[in-house]
């Protein structure tokens, strides 16, 4: 699995390099450098930021492509070709990459993260598309002008999933060419037509007393990172006769307010505000009545739409659940992960670019326990990583707590009550599984109000999401969430290895 990492003329030695993420340079005989740990590093680490060199297009036509460099170097949007620094040409070809990247155009630069936990010793590689312009074995890469044509990287491929320099990450995929089936679970107008239908989840807001202050705080918000498409189909501001009200986010967290003593304002407090938009006047009123609302009919049979960048974040998650899984299935657990990745809106618009993403496997085995299922499991991380509040009851307490509520009553600082909605774990988030999750955790994910899932692996006997049974179809349930099929293959993803006994419950 040679790539350009191998030089021209025989290497013996590797030169010193160690980066504080702990990559260092490695030769190998046959194989030219790479890049490998020199420590254990977690998943979803960032283990290098190389910057590029960037060429003119007519500068590269007439010199650069007649040198060694246009066995290194790919095309950048606007015509232009980029030689990748630091280690970003020393990263090897694998067909099971433990490393994704990042194109950074605002800094010119790439960002490399590690797609699972790496071990010490173990060489980092990425993936260098399917179509190869070297042979991946450990022999020096051939270089076929055409195959770099085809491939549309001159030098590099996309890796992971990312998408490609030449392509718009904002082209729309047809339905068609989707690596994926959507399994139907609402009717043709799944319309909210009555109070009790309407779906809410819980947002922060914040009280503007004096109007001037709104085109102020409209503009913080842009800047501040919490505008994100997540609220779309919501108008920002309620003005009423005392005060207006603005949205901030849906986080769980509560946002930080700008600190200006001149513009009074309230504190952050969470409302609920529809989930989605208004498909028919009847919803419009209905939601309206909540928080104004955007009408958006639908087109008869109209699917909504991913975009390019869309679908290679929803690929690189599914490849690490593949992978993931295959891992854990060689330990002698059972082959089944879910994975809660940071949402596609927060990667696109730059907002929180640290959230958390969780990832969980199953454990029946070595817990000898039936429960612990991959999806309960990721939803119990994502639980435990948020902060607990004080929930209130109305249950009267047990005797030997009655000492401690008495002394709590002088606190000056009493419980939060439990708001509607308060704890809903996977609002606005997408769960990824190697199979379809079976009646238990279907519901689990209903009542966790996840927004979608993706599986590999149907379980018709035992599934909860189209197999034995759609719980999110069933009458009376209280939400619905989008249910697809990865197609096996589909952007490369394999379910080799990943086969368990039909009459499992995943």
């Amino acid at each position: 699995m040679t790539d350009l990492s191998h030089s021209h003329h025989q290497l013996t030695a590797a030169p010193e390099h160690l980066n504080n993420t702990g990559c260092r340079i490695q030769h190998l005989d046959g194989k030219g450098r790479g890049v490998f740990a020199s420590r254990a590093i977690p998943a979803q680490s960032l283990i290098e930021i190389s910057p590029v060199l960037l060429f003119s297009a007519s500068e590269y036509e007439a010199h650069g492509k007649h040198t060694v460099l246009d066995h290194y170097t790919f095309k950048w949007r606007d015509g232009r070709m980029a030689l990748a620094l630091g280690l970003g040409s020393l990263f090897n070809h694998s067909e099971s990459p433990n490393v994704s990247y990042v194109l950074d155009r605002t800094t010119e630069s790439i960002r490399y993260t590690t797609t699972r936990a790496v071990k010490p010793d173990e060489e980092l590689c990425i993936f260098y598309g399917s179509k190869l312009w070297f042979d991946p074995v450990d022999r020096s890469p051939h270089i076929s002008p055409d195959a770099k044509t085809e491939d549309g990287w001159g030098g590099l491929s996309a890796i992971q999933g990312e998408v490609a320099a030449d392509e718009d990450p904002l082209e729309i995929i047809p339905e068609n060419d989707l690596p994926f089936t959507r399994i139907k679970v609402t009717s043709d107008h799944d319309d909210e037509d009555t109070e009790d239908s309407v779906r809410t989840v819980q947002v922060w807001a914040v009280d503007i007393p004096d109007a001037r202050h709104i085109t102020v705080m409209l503009k913080w918000l842009k800047q501040s990172g919490y505008d994100t498409p997540t609220l779309s189909h919501l108008k920002r501001i309620r003005k009423s006769p005392t005060h207006s009200t603005l949205l901030l986010t849906a986080s769980p967290d509560p946002p930080t307010l700008p600190s200006d003593p001149t513009m009074p304002l309230s504190d952050p407090y969470e409302i609920s505000v529809p989930a989605s938009a208004a498909l028919t006047p009847i919803s419009l009123k209905l939601k309206t009545a909540l928080w104004p609302t955007v009408f958006a009919p639908p087109r008869k049979g109209e699917p909504e739409q991913w975009s390019r960048a869309r679908l290679r974040w929803a690929q690189r998650a599914m490849q690490h659940v593949a992978d993931e899984a295959r891992r854990v299935g060689a330990s002698g657990e059972l082959p089944i992960v879910s994975y809660v990745p940071a949402p596609f809106d927060a990667l696109e618009t730059g907002y929180d670019d640290d959230r958390p993403s969780f990832i969980a496997h199953d454990i029946r085995t070595s817990a000898h326990h039936p429960l612990r299922h991959s999806a309960m499991s990721v939803i119990r991380k994502l639980a435990d990583s948020r902060p607990r509040r004080a929930i209130a009851s109305t249950s009267a307490p047990p005797p030997a707590a009655l000492a401690e509520l008495s002394r709590s009553a002088f606190s000056p600082k009493p419980p939060e009550p439990l708001r509607n909605g308060q704890f809903y774990l996977l609002t606005s988030l997408t769960l990824f599984t190697t199979h379809e999750p079976c009646l238990m955790c279907s519901m689990a994910l209903l009542h966790s109000r996840v927004k979608e899932i993706f599986y590999l692996v149907p379980m018709p006997r035992t599934g909860g999401c189209g197999g034995a049974a759609c719980v999110p179809k069933l009458e009376g349930v209280n939400h619905r969430y989008g249910i697809a099929r990865w197609k096996v293959g589909g952007e490369g993803v394999s379910d080799e290895g990943l086969q368990i006994d039909d009459d499992i419950d995943a």
